[in-house]
C-alpha cells in the first residue's frame, strides 16, 4: 500500500501569472487594504484594477476580504462581497452581475489530488453567474459553476454546478427546492 511522501510534491507547472515581484506587492496590498477594517470601497476597486482585475460598476467589498491572485479575477456590477470572504482564486473566478457573497464565505480555487503519493495540486476555475447568492460561511470549490440565480444556503459546500432559480443546502449541497423572486 502506498504512501503519501510530501518530499515528491512538486507544483512548479502551476502559474500564478505574475512576477514574484508583483505578488509580493499585491500580499502587502492585500493585508493593508483588503484583509483589515480598511473601509472605503473605491479605493479597493481601484487598486484591484490597478492589480489586473476586471471590476464593473457599483461593487461592495466588505473588511476582512482576502483575494490570492486580483488578476485571476473578474467581479460584475451590483456585487456584494462581504466580511471575511477569502477568495482563494488560483484559478479564474469569475462574479456576475448582482451577485452577493455573504459573510465568511469561501471561494477555493485548489485542492490536492489525495490518490497520488505526491498529493499533487489540482485547480479549477469557479463561474458565479448573475444574481447567485451564497449564504454566509459557504464553501465553492474548484470547477463548480454556480448558475444563474441559485443560492447556496449558510455553511453549504456545492462540489459540483448548481441548477439555475435553485436553492442547495448541506454538505455536500442538493437542491431543496426553486427560487422564486417576486418584486
Amino acid at each position: 500500500m502506498q504512501k503519501t511522501d510530501l518530499s515528491k510534491f512538486n507544483n512548479d507547472w502551476y502559474n500564478s501569472g505574475a512576477s514574484w515581484l508583483t505578488r509580493i506587492i499585491w500580499y502587502c496590498t492585500n493585508a493593508c487594504f483588503f484583509n483589515s477594517y480598511f473601509p472605503f470601497y473605491s479605493t479597493k476597486i481601484f487598486l484591484l484594477r490597478l492589480f489586473g482585475a476586471k471590476v464593473g460598476r457599483n461593487v461592495v467589498i466588505k473588511p476582512k476580504v482576502n483575494i490570492k491572485y486580483p488578476w485571476k479575477l473578474k467581479i460584475g456590477n451590483y456585487c456584494w462581497i462581504g466580511e471575511g470572504v477569502w477568495i482563494d482564486n488560483l484559478d479564474e473566478v469569475i462574479i456576475g452581475d448582482n451577485s452577493c457573497i455573504s459573510q465568511g464565505a469561501l471561494l477555493l480555487c485548489g485542492n490536492h489530488n489525495y490518490k497520488k503519493s505526491s498529493f499533487d495540486l489540482m485547480t479549477g476555475k469557479i463561474i458565479l453567474e448573475e444574481g447567485v447568492w451564497l449564504g454566509a460561511k459557504s464553501i465553492v470549490c474548484g470547477g463548480v459553476i454556480c448558475k444563474s440565480h441559485s443560492v447556496l444556503s449558510v455553511a453549504s459546500v456545492a462540489v459540483s454546478d448548481l441548477e439555475a432559480y435553485s436553492v442547495y443546502q448541506g454538505n455536500p449541497a442538493v437542491k431543496i427546492k426553486e427560487r422564486i423572486i417576486s418584486e
